[in-house]
């Protein structure tokens, strides 16, 4: 579904990403991590196509979408659930989920609402609710909701536990089998790396700006010396510290 082919990314003069290759099935989870810095965010904006790509192609099936703008690669099936979820704070969570499903025609509001309803049920007593007032747990449902509401085929997910309870990263994770299980290509960056290497199929690893490895989830798993060295813990240790309640 998505082939990025030695993707080099910049802002302005400084080059922050150099000549990744990366591959995302269709109903395939694909785990992308590394240190703070490593250039995670800037490939998933580069793919968006908020940042520029300098050299290389993607590929979202057989099109080449380098060069298209941000509103063009939502149309084509591009979505992101941003780093900090980016929810308007001033508006409900209905009217947040509304303005992510704009690339749609309106009569696919109310089916794909209801979609994005089933995939996270707390959000249908929260729909009247302003963004500002949710919980981490909530405004996460929503910010993946929302990004759901354009129909992608391809799902971006930044930061997806980053400051979440146990259970409500529960909830996310539980959302992102179900999506796969309906043949979304998912590309995740996460910071909790024992939960990243039990939902994704594959992994690729950065470290400043550079694809430094890439295998299976079970590959990296028993690869503790990689991951001790690229993130200083263990895919085993599942007593995490980066993963904070709200």
């Amino acid at each position: 579904m998505l082939s990025l082919e030695a993707v080099t990314c910049a802002y302005g003069p400084a080059t922050v990403v150099h000549d990744v290759d990366l591959q995302v099935a269709g109903g395939e989870v694909v785990a992308l991590i590394g240190p703070n810095g490593a250039g995670k965010t800037s490939t998933i904006q580069c793919i968006a196509g908020h940042v520029r790509a300098r050299s290389g192609r993607v590929r979202l099936g057989a099109e080449d979408i380098t060069t298209l703008s941000p509103q063009q690669r939502v149309a084509r099936g591009v979505a992101v659930s941003p780093e900090g979820r980016r929810l308007f704070a001033d508006m409900t969570v209905r009217e947040n989920l509304i303005v992510g499903g704009l690339s749609r025609p309106r009569s696919a509001t109310r089916p794909n609402l209801e979609r994005v309803l089933a995939l996270f049920p707390r959000l249908l007593e929260r729909l009247d609710a302003l963004a500002g007032t949710l919980s981490g747990g909530e405004q996460q449902m929503t910010a993946i909701g929302r990004a759901m509401m354009a129909e992608p085929k391809l799902l971006m997910i930044d930061e997806v536990s980053l400051g979440l309870t146990p259970k409500n990263v529960d909830i996310c994770y539980e959302a992102i089998t179900r999506l796969k299980g309906r043949g979304v290509a998912l590309l995740l960056v996460e910071q909790n790396l024992p939960r990243a290497l039990q939902a994704a199929d594959r992994v690729y690893v950065l470290e400043s700006g550079r694809l430094q490895w890439s295998g299976s989830a079970t590959e990296a798993r028993s690869n503790r010396g990689l991951l001790e060295r690229i993130l200083g813990q263990s895919g085993e240790d599942h007593a995490n510290p980066l993963v904070v309640a709200s």
